[in-house]
């Protein structure tokens, strides 16, 4: 099933589609009543939504905006840092300093503060005078379905709701001037994705999914979710040892080369600018980069 929160008539609306692209129904034309995607996420499986027929007597939503899945997550986005050998090696060109290449089987790991995500086609401010190398990074995003703590890897792929096309905005100059990452990552506005979930049971497992960005449609990364160094059943299982991660939580699995900052020369972008980043199955994600 693919879960989209959208604005119908101002207000924000669970809405749910049998296809990527395909039309999209209310999901309380189904039976269910949930406030927001977070409370749908800590109550139902996403095994539960694989016989759902579409009522007869529904209708198509119209007039409608497609907003991120979860507008306002419930805590930081976990993520994964450097995951593509590629990506260490261009980052480590950028700034020694600030991103000398691990080992895969240490993984970095950090956390990205959002008070609001920023969904499909609305615009990415650029902090014109704050920032001036603003990155984009394309990334898999995985949506955990249930509570975790302690958790193996092998229970990994059960504890799955799903998975969405996620764009990890930073501000470098930000970034590599203070020795953690939580700054240069988290500026108002600065983390995008959608334009759906995909629930768990529509990927299968191991996920192996292309992955690309573009900027004003010149293709700038291409790669396979399988050539992560550190995989998402290892992330996820290895964040849960002492910690408790909550349904709803979302783990960034790292960007693969091909970022601003690794480019010759460093053309980063600006207002006006259009970036569009495509996962295999997830569909796609395209914000406008404004003042």
């Amino acid at each position: 099933m693919y879960l989209y929160t959208v604005s119908l008539h101002g207000k924000p609306t669970l809405a749910v589609s049998h296809a990527l692209d395909g039309a999209l129904y209310a999901i309380s034309d189904y039976g269910f009543s949930f406030p927001d995607m977070n409370a749908l996420i800590d109550t139902i499986q996403p095994q539960q939504f694989a016989a759902l027929q579409t009522p007869p007597e529904a209708a198509p939503l119209e007039d409608y905006r497609i907003l991120a899945p979860i507008p306002c997550p419930k805590q930081d986005i976990l993520c994964l840092g450097i995951n593509y050998n590629e990506h260490a090696e261009e980052a480590t060109r950028f700034s020694k300093e600030a991103f000398t290449a691990n080992e895969p089987e240490i993984p970095i790991y950090f956390s990205k503060r959002v008070s609001q995500a920023v969904g499909p086609d609305e615009i990415v401010p650029a902090y014109t005078g704050l920032v001036d190398s603003l990155d984009y990074e394309v990334e898999l995003a995985v949506i955990l379905g249930k509570t975790i703590k302690d958790c193996p890897e092998e229970a990994i792929p059960d504890a799955i709701f799903g998975y969405t096309v996620f764009n990890d905005f930073s501000a470098r100059n930000l970034q590599t001037a203070h020795k953690q990452w939580y700054r240069g990552k988290s500026l108002d506005k600065h983390t995008a994705f959608g334009p759906c979930i995909v629930t768990a049971d529509e990927i299968g497992w191991p996920v192996a999914l292309d992955i690309s960005c573009c900027v004003n449609g010149e293709l700038r990364q291409h790669s396979n979710t399988r050539y992560m160094r550190t995989g998402i059943a290892q992330a996820l299982s290895q964040f849960s040892q002492g910690l408790t991660l909550q349904s709803g939580t979302i783990l960034a699995t790292g960007t693969p080369s091909g970022v601003c900052m690794g480019r010759d020369p460093q053309v980063f972008l600006k207002p006006g600018d259009e970036v569009t980043c495509t996962i295999e199955k997830l569909g796609t994600l395209r914000n406008p980069i404004g003042e």
